[in-house]
Order: structure tokens, then sequence, then C-alpha cells
């Protein structure tokens, strides 16, 4: 676990995994979408795997689940968040843990949060994630 966190010392790098076979992807962009699509194209990728990220909200909390990671380093994690993977049995390390993660403007709970608020179930979530990047690329 300390060479992912290591990973997270480069401004670039907004969260990295790497799978129980030792296979290690970094991801460069913002929010959950390089793990929505990791999750969307390789479900079993995580499965037994590692992860750590900068931020971990509700949404992506469901979505390693979703892919079965088995321990999972956070430097900012929301209750909700901890919460999921705490039932789930995912060994966590965090360095802060928030009541909620908050939008980029600043100004209220980021969206992802709030979508997923509603549900435990990480197939749902997957399903509400996948809607809200489809939107968001849309709008791009």
């Amino acid at each position: 676990m300390n060479r992912l966190k290591q990973y997270l010392d480069d401004p670039q790098c907004r969260g990295v995994v790497r799978s129980a076979g030792g296979e290690v992807r970094v991801f460069r962009r913002r929010g959950v979408t390089d793990l929505y699509e990791l999750s969307a194209s390789e479900p079993t990728f995580l499965r037994g795997g590692a992860a750590a990220d900068k931020v971990v909200g509700r949404g992506a909390a469901l979505l390693f689940v979703r892919c079965g990671v088995a321990e999972l380093y956070a430097r900012v994690v929301s209750r909700g968040a901890l919460s999921v993977l705490r039932r789930a049995g995912v060994r966590v390390e965090y360095g802060e843990e928030v009541p909620h993660i908050i939008n980029r403007a600043g100004t209220g709970i980021c969206p992802v949060e709030r979508l997923t608020a509603g549900t435990d179930d990480p197939d749902e979530a997957f399903l509400l994630i996948k809607q809200f990047v489809e939107t968001q690329k849309q709008k791009q």
C-alpha cells in the first residue's frame, strides 16, 4: 500500500489501482470517470486488489466495492464512503474523514455523493453513475 500512496504525490495522479496480480493503473481525470470506466470495461480487474485515491466519496466507494477491491487508502474519505467500505469488508486507511465530499465549486455536496446517497447497492450505484458520466460527456 505504501507504494500506491506514493503515486498520490504526483499532482497529475488522482488515484491508482493495483490488481491482485500486481498490474498498476494510474487515474488522471477528476471525479469517478476513470474508476467508472475501469468498472465498466474490466469489472474483475480490482477483485482482491488495492487502491489509493486522493478523494473517495460514496459513489467511488460503491464502485470500488462492485469491483471487489480488498484494501483502499484515501487521503480524504466521506463518512458515507467509509460506511460503505467497512460494511463490505474492505480494509480502509485514510488521512481525513469528512461529512461529505464537496463539489468542485465549493458550493455544496459533490453530485456523485448526492446521487448515490439513496443506495447501498453497488450495481444500482454503477447504473446511476453511468447515466451521470454519459450526461457529463454530452455537455462537453
